[in-house]
């Protein structure tokens, strides 16, 4: 009987399915760029094996402690699975080194680890995803000034990266009869599916994403999703604040879904 955890597997396909298509988008490839990860838990491991499964070759897992490596003095014993498979280039430092130069950045932890001007430092064409609720580890507004593809896990705003997405991917499991659930090589119904969760037209301006998400605040991911120049997206409608709605009041806080 195949096992699907929303919070591990739920999550680790939507998030490759949201890489695999904002790739597309800066036309980079997942087994060249260097990916950065802010969260080594449950969520966090789930997303780095598929992401591994998929072709990523380097990628750099950052916890409170900052980058795990195999050398870091007091690695705890569930971390030397992630030390081992990871950080090809042996980095040390904290977070905000880490991120200097890297392409991806996918943040799996917690609130305001990062600012506008850590994303100002990530390589040209960056990609932000960060999904905890209810605050992303960085300002949406902040990062979209520098990153080519912001996505968030909340649901009132554009790139929403949740595990809800997946749930019709267990079915399609289900209804495979796969053995083995998404996080082993059992899962490649869902990785084949997955791409369709999140359309590269959507992500790209003058798609329909911008002002489609629930709760009304029309702010599109990122500086394509802005036309470039960090003016309004296409359409005239500037964006609005994050945390904000049309009528200016505060949407409600959703439930943490990651």
């Amino acid at each position: 009987i195949p096992v699907f955890h929303d919070d591990q597997h739920g999550t680790a396909i939507v998030a490759l399915a949201a890489l695999t298509n904002a790739l597309k988008v800066v036309e980079k490839d997942i087994a060249t760029v260097r990916i950065v990860m802010s969260g080594a838990g449950a969520a966090g491991t789930a997303v780095l094996k598929l992401l591994l499964a998929a072709g990523a070759r380097d990628v750099v897992v950052c916890d409170i402690e900052g980058m795990v490596h195999v050398d870091r003095p007091g690695l705890h014993e569930s971390l030397l699975w992630t030390a081992r498979s990871t950080n090809p280039r042996g980095m040390t430092g904290s977070l905000q080194d880490a991120v200097v130069g890297a392409d991806v950045f996918i943040g799996l932890s917690a609130p305001d680890v990062l600012t506008g001007d850590d994303v100002a430092r990530m390589a040209p064409g960056s990609i932000v995803f960060a999904m905890a609720n209810p605050r992303p580890e960085v300002d949406p507004d902040e990062a979209a000034r520098y990153a080519a593809v912001v996505g968030t896990g909340r649901s009132d705003f554009a790139n929403q990266i949740n595990n809800v997405l997946a749930f019709p991917v267990a079915r399609g499991d289900d209804r495979a009869a796969a053995r083995r659930g998404p996080g082993a090589r059992g899962g490649r119904h869902g990785r084949r599916a997955q791409p369709d969760l999140h359309h590269p037209q959507r992500l790209q301006p003058g798609g329909d994403h911008a002002g489609r998400e629930r709760g009304g605040a029309g702010r599109a991911g990122g500086r394509r999703a802005h036309g470039g120049d960090g003016g309004p997206p296409r359409g005239g409608r500037r964006p609005l604040r994050w945390g904000a709605s049309k009528s200016g009041a505060r949407p409600p806080t959703p439930a943490a879904g990651l």
